[in-house]
């Protein structure tokens, strides 16, 4: 029996956020001007962190990554949906959905790792104060990103690979405005319960490991700030 094949699909129909003239020019508006806000805010702060001599702390070579990552993550989905929004027909190629997609969970997951590597930092700081520059020293504090990074890619590359090999056959319209999983691999013909019950199990315990690492962090830091203010009174 022949197999049908994935590739029928070409490209996706994004149905974006509306379609009615001047409702979407509004949102061009508003999303361009945050979108402007986001790039100038993050380049701000790298500029300002590499060019002072002063800020040379770990605490201020997270926030630059931070804000690289948080730059580009903007930048994976804002100027489409901007082109988007001044267009009649909302299309991408199947190859940029997926790469859309990929970038989506890679550049968000490897964000979501900085913040808790930052949630550490600010642990160590405070609670552990005279053993900081052991702890956290430059090298770790490399090797500790790139864990992140790392961390990110491969979350992405799970969730893109196990999507880019589902047979697409048609409709190929995306109830959304921008490619994501859940949205993208409702358009398969093939029987998608197991899918997403992978898929939801590697972002739940992505989102679990990182609220409790936060939690724990935070809460911990508070305590410990709380106990500082009560011997110092």
């Amino acid at each position: 029996m022949e197999q049908r094949n994935h590739t029928v699909v070409t490209e996706f129909v994004l149905l974006g956020l509306s379609h009615v003239g001047q409702t979407q020019l509004v949102f061009f508006v508003l999303f361009c001007l945050s979108y402007v806000a986001i790039v100038l805010g993050n380049l701000l702060i790298i500029v300002t962190i590499k060019a002072n001599s002063c800020l040379t702390s770990l605490m201020y070579f997270l926030l630059c990554n931070l804000s690289f990552v948080d730059l580009y993550y903007a930048s994976v989905i804002s100027p489409r949906m901007l082109a988007d929004l001044l267009s009649q027909r909302k299309t991408i190629s199947f190859n940029g959905c997926m790469a859309q997609l990929f970038l989506l969970h890679f550049m968000g997951e490897t964000e979501m790792f900085l913040l808790k590597m930052m949630a550490y930092d600010r642990y160590v700081t405070i609670c552990k104060p005279v053993l900081y520059m052991s702890i956290m020293s430059r090298p770790m504090c490399c090797m500790l990103v790139a864990v992140c990074w790392v961390g990110g890619f491969v979350h992405s590359i799970v969730q893109t690979i196990i999507t880019i090999h589902l047979p697409f056959c048609g409709p190929s319209k995306i109830d959304n405005y921008f490619c994501d999983v859940a949205p993208v691999i409702r358009l398969t013909y093939t029987n998608i319960y197991v899918i997403e019950l992978l898929m939801l199990s590697n972002s739940g315990l992505i989102s679990l490991a990182r609220f409790l690492v936060l939690l724990v962090s935070y809460t911990v830091i508070l305590v410990t700030v709380g106990l500082c203010l009560r011997d110092g009174t």
